[in-house]
């Protein structure tokens, strides 16, 4: 019998209770320290209670939307370190939005929320490290490892074995390395005896204690025939399907028809994320569409005023791999402008795919204000609220772009094209090198998480607001 690992946000529900056990710990040694023995006031012990219990839910909420605890065990110090300033940073910031929200800043202490920063980041820190060691300890002084048995090609041998030693978090022991085309019975690689041959090798494994089996290098035939075997001696067997590169850090295996594939990507969402995804979308785009009906009030007669014509404007934009669409935006420019297009591209600032040139002289006048603070993008909540963009994405080609893409280029395609992104959040205007708008998305998606967008979002805020980084 095999137990399978956990897979779901629980895997590490570890840390979870450690992280939770050090905010709770630090919260109230940071109300000793200002209020000395608070609980001989009832009123405010209540209040301070209350805060706690918003604390906890705060925090499981945050390692829930951000997937904090993912790769947690192969963090050195410090990226732990700037992880657990992150968390709780965010857990601060969300403790200091919720009191200012429901009027109740005047009631508790600054310093408490202060002091209780700073010592959380610090308990939480070497809470999280000696954990770790703890975890790594037991795994080596465990006495009860899984009697591992490699079986593989002389060509692999070194290879394979070095990878499962390396593993700082093994739960098995490799007791030894079969090679199948090869007699080198009696040899070791890399301190593990080669205990077998491909003829003696179940002789071998019926004689001595073997819980596991991978196979690696074979033929798929082979392996096949040798996995029948060994499950009829009531063995567990790993295939070896691909060997992790860094091309491929996001895998899982599923049923594809009648096969069993590994399904690879750049990054590979859950259910629940593309849900809660999809929901922020909505939600989003439902209040965007309100903000979009009071600038159509205020900017369509401005429009129809300063340039006859149609108040929207419409393209076909390429969505996520390859997908057409259509794009709406509020008109800032002539009518005609996409037929100046061609006259205006030795003035181009960009170098690549893309075409923007300062002062544009397609733009009237109230265009250039409405483009500054981004209120002509404000049509394509529409967009997000039907499906064809996301709030947060990468910026949409339109069609000529797209067709002189190169290979690498359609990488930022995808995922579904967003109303902001990375590069709409990292100073647009200063951005001259299509590439480096390219590496900016590929990084988003292959790094991306409910996090990363709530992020996004807010920088998104500042940058309107400001007017910073328009086109």
């Amino acid at each position: 019998m095999y137990k399978k690992q956990k897979k779901s946000w629980v895997k590490h529900l570890d840390f979870l209770i450690v992280d939770a056990l050090c905010l709770e710990i630090t919260f109230y040694l940071s109300c000793l320290i200002r209020l000395g023995n608070f609980r001989k006031n009832t009123g405010i012990s209540e209040y301070y209670n209350r805060l706690a219990i918003v604390l906890l839910l705060v925090d499981i909420c945050i390692v829930f939307f951000t997937e904090a605890y993912t790769g947690i065990l192969r963090r050195n110090r410090i990226q732990e370190l700037k992880a657990v300033v992150m968390h709780c940073s965010t857990i601060f910031a969300a403790i200091t939005v919720y009191l200012w929200g429901t009027k109740q800043s005047e009631i508790y202490s600054r310093q408490v929320i202060l002091v209780f920063w700073g010592a959380s980041i610090v308990v939480e820190y070497f809470s999280r490290c000696l954990w770790k060691i703890y975890i790594r300890q037991r795994v080596i002084r465990k006495n009860r490892f899984t009697k591992l048995l490699i079986v593989t090609e002389e060509r692999y041998a070194q290879q394979c074995v070095s990878d499962f030693q390396s593993d700082r978090y093994k739960e098995f022991e490799i007791t030894g390395v079969v090679i199948v085309d090869s007699d080198q019975t009696g040899e070791k690689i890399c301190g593990v005896p080669v205990v077998a041959s491909a003829d003696g090798f179940l002789e071998y494994v019926r004689l001595n204690v073997v819980d596991e089996v991978f196979i690696n290098g074979n033929t798929r035939e082979s392996s096949e025939a040798l996995a029948n075997e060994l499950l009829e001696l009531g063995l567990t067997v790993h295939f070896n399907l691909v060997r992790e590169s860094r091309l491929m850090p996001n895998k899982l295996v599923e049923q594809c028809s009648k096969y069993l594939v590994l399904t690879t990507s750049m990054k590979i969402a859950t259910n629940r994320q593309v849900f809660i995804k999809r929901c922020m979308d909505i939600l989003g785009s439902m209040v965007g569409m309100v903000f979009m009906g009071i600038a159509f009030l205020i900017f369509a007669p401005l429009i129809k005023l300063q340039s006859p014509g149609p108040v929207f404007y419409s393209q076909t934009r390429i969505g996520k791999n390859g997908r057409r669409f259509k794009l709406h935006k509020f008109r800032t420019m002539i009518v005609g402008a996409d037929d100046m297009k061609k006259d205006l591209m030795e003035q181009n600032e960009m170098e690549g795919l893309m075409f923007k040139i300062e002062d544009d002289p397609r733009i009237f006048k109230v265009g250039k204000f409405m483009r500054k603070y981004s209120i002509d993008e404000l049509p394509q909540f529409w967009n997000v609220l039907k499906g064809d963009m996301s709030l947060v994405g990468t910026r949409p080609p339109t069609e000529d772009e797209f067709e002189q893409y190169e290979l690498h280029h359609k990488a930022r395609l995808g995922i579904r094209p967003g109303l902001t992104g990375m590069w709409q959040v990292s100073g647009r205007s200063d951005i001259k090198d299509f590439e480096e708008i390219v590496a900016l998305d590929t990084q988003y998606i292959s790094n991306w998480s409910l996090g990363s967008d709530v992020r996004i979002l807010f920088r998104t805020v500042g940058v309107v607001l400001t007017g910073k980084g328009s086109s």
